[in-house]
């Protein structure tokens, strides 16, 4: 509900002003009242936010923003750095070079370090580290 507006005279110079916004800006349709519970720390956060931004938006308004960008920024896909799968598969092929026999002739411990490196063909397709194959 809006409050009544407010008029105000000077008599003196006999300007008037009129101030007809009280409330929430024109322009915004939000049907939906949302209440929730933060933390200290939380508005201490979006107030330091807040703080920075053009025309100091109010708590509410700086959270819908917040909220916004949210929900507009795409996460990134977590893929692992060169240099920590460099270093794990370098892990992986020590490894197999304890389980696979000695006695084995280098090409054939060379094959079962690649099979086990690798891993099993069904999962190929399921780790996210290596590029999808073409159909």
């Amino acid at each position: 509900m809006r409050a009544p507006f407010r008029l105000a005279i000077n008599v003196m110079t006999l300007t008037i002003k009129v101030n007809t916004f009280m409330g929430r800006p024109p322009g915004r349709v939000q049907s939906q009242q949302f209440q929730m519970r933060v933390s200290d720390e939380f508005l201490k956060s979006v107030d330091k936010w807040r703080a920075k931004q053009d025309g100091k938006p109010s708590r509410a308004e700086a959270i819908r923003r917040l909220v916004e960008l949210g929900l507009t920024v795409k996460a990134k896909s977590k893929q692992p750095s060169a240099a920590l799968a460099g270093r794990a598969k370098e892990l992986a092929t020590k490894a197999a070079e304890k389980m696979i026999d000695p006695s084995v002739p280098a090409e054939e411990r060379a094959q079962r370090r690649r099979r086990l490196t690798r891993g099993p063909s069904e999962f190929r397709e399921d780790r996210a580290d290596l590029p999808k194959a073409k159909k």
